[in-house]
């Protein structure tokens, strides 16, 4: 087998990296460029989509440097999900794009879930029975609310990146099926629940076609190869979410696996052989990434983010980050589990799984003076791990055996993190070698699309190795039995309070600039 060379490209909400590999899976070369989130009180979170493009370019001519791009075979994107962008004919943005987790769609949300329509029913039992504020569905109909959408597109991320490199709209089936209320066995999309939901038309503003994961979408045109350094003809295959596509990169494909993406948020991933409903958890997908795979879905949406807030606020002035971790590491190993009495609640941007409550929001329960910076960096950390069992717990509710955590993404190389993730859920967490999932999975997405194996499923099996395994401190998950349990009372008794406050602090939107 000659060489090849598979550029794989991740979208997160943070920054951009790339990643080149060769045919066996194997690192050549990687790269990151971060890019700005513009928040603002009233639950706006809003990106430029210039700056994801300049980003790539950066990322890319920074590759250049060690790696003639010329020489790729194939190409595959992955991005956030549902990051959102509203464009003119031309597919240019009039308007800042949504990120994800912007919360202005919340009456949208309502609205939709609200609806007692057997046909809204029907279709949203394929979505954990209802709609999310983060989705491509609640923010079109924001967008419909708020703008004249005559002459306009709506787009992904994902979908507006595949245009830029190819010159073709169309977006991917795992976008389609878990955020757009597409579903394969019933022919897609229903446009009898889009006319319900007030969405009449709307498919009329997205892209018109749906490629499946690992499907080409088109090729590097002659204008993009000139301005990125790539080769013109170069195929690029559909990806498609982040995190789902991180299962892919992670080898975490089968039943009885949990995909544990950490990042800004964490997403949980199972397949399933057939389809389980259950009103605490997103899905069932119908085939998202591999064909007659159903794919159940938990998350948390403030994990990384708790980090990066912690590290801002008692941090601010320090720019070695290496020695503040190390600082961390070694003060919270002197802290007992359970941090002396200290719980915090992880749901500060919301709550995806399993109470899907767009107003919950962060709280410390037990802070006494005694307690230092050090308790609250450690029950951050906690906290995140009390929701992660909580996703598991609801698993299990539905008789899903979950055997062990596949674990990617930037989380993972805090390793006092990962035991405590462990302890808490009492599983083994097993670590890839490349930690970077989503530039992988898109990797191996490429690998398939240009022929080198017969499915994904295949080229993830040959792709991805392990690395390290974290298995769980007994003594430490007794310990946490009942702090986890105060954890989940806590979030019942405090979400109505939660929502008063919310409530009081909405004011008229106004689009960040």
């Amino acid at each position: 087998m000659d060489h090849k060379y598979l550029l794989g490209i991740d979208l997160g909400t943070q920054s951009l990296k790339i990643g080149i590999y060769n045919e066996k899976g194997n690192l050549l070369l990687k790269e990151s460029v971060s890019y700005p989130t513009f928040h603002s009180n009233r639950s706006l979170s809003e990106q430029n989509p210039d700056d994801w493009w300049n980003a790539l370019k950066k990322a890319l001519k920074r590759a250049n440097n060690n790696i003639n791009l010329s020489l790729i075979d194939g190409i595959s994107v992955c991005a956030t999900s549902s990051t959102v962008l509203m464009t003119d004919q031309n597919y240019q943005p009039i308007i800042p794009a949504q990120c994800w987790m912007d919360q202005r769609a919340v009456a949208e949300e309502e609205e939709i879930n609200n609806n007692t329509n057997s046909i809204v029913k029907n279709r949203l039992l394929y979505s954990g029975q209802k709609t999310s504020i983060e989705w491509m569905t609640t923010k079109s109909l924001w967008l419909k609310h708020n703008y004249d959408l005559t002459n306009k597109f709506i787009l992904e991320q994902l979908d507006w990146i595949n245009y830029k490199l190819t010159g073709e709209v169309v977006a991917s089936q795992c976008n389609a099926t878990c955020k757009w209320n597409y579903v394969k066995q019933q022919n897609g999309f229903s446009e009898e629940f889009f006319n319900e939901i007030g969405l009449e038309g709307i498919t009329k503003h997205w892209p018109n076609r749906i490629l499946k994961v690992g499907e080409q979408v088109g090729t590097i045109t002659e204008t993009v190869a000139e301005e990125l350094g790539l080769k013109a003809g170069t195929p690029v295959f559909q990806g498609g979410i982040d995190a789902h596509i991180g299962m892919i990169g992670s080898g975490s494909l089968e039943p009885g696996h949990l995909s544990m993406i950490m990042g800004t948020s964490f997403v949980h991933l199972m397949h399933h052989e057939q389809p389980i409903f259950n009103d605490a958890l997103w899905g069932p997908y119908d085939s998202p990434l591999i064909e007659n795979y159903w794919l159940l879905e938990g998350g948390q949406l403030s994990c990384g983010s708790l980090i990066s807030w912690f590290l801002n606020e008692f941090y601010t002035d320090c720019t070695n980050l290496d020695e503040i971790y190390l600082e961390l590491d070694e003060k919270i190993k002197e802290i007992n589990a359970g941090s002396e009495g200290l719980i915090i609640l992880d749901s500060w941007k919301g709550n995806r799984t399993p109470y899907k409550n767009p107003y919950a929001s962060g709280a410390f329960i037990g802070l006494t003076l005694s307690h230092t910076k050090f308790h609250i960096y450690r029950a951050i950390l906690e906290s995140i791990a009390f929701g992660t069992k909580n996703v598991i717990q609801t698993f299990k509710n539905s008789s899903i055996p979950v055997n062990k955590i596949i674990a990617g993404g930037g989380g993972t190389k805090n390793a006092s993190w990962m035991q405590i993730i462990s302890d808490v859920t009492g599983l083994p967490i097993f670590i890839p070698k490349d930690q970077e999932t989503g530039t992988k999975g898109t990797a191996i997405i490429a690998a398939y699309g240009i022929g080198l194996y017969s499915s994904i499923k295949e080229a993830s099996e040959q792709m991805v190795e392990m690395e390290r395994v974290f298995e769980p401190n007994w003594v430490n998950k007794e310990k946490y039995e009942n702090a986890f349990e105060i954890y989940r009372e806590l979030n019942t008794l405090l979400f109505p309070i939660m929502k008063k406050l919310n409530k009081g602090r909405e004011e008229p939107h106004e689009l960040c600039t």
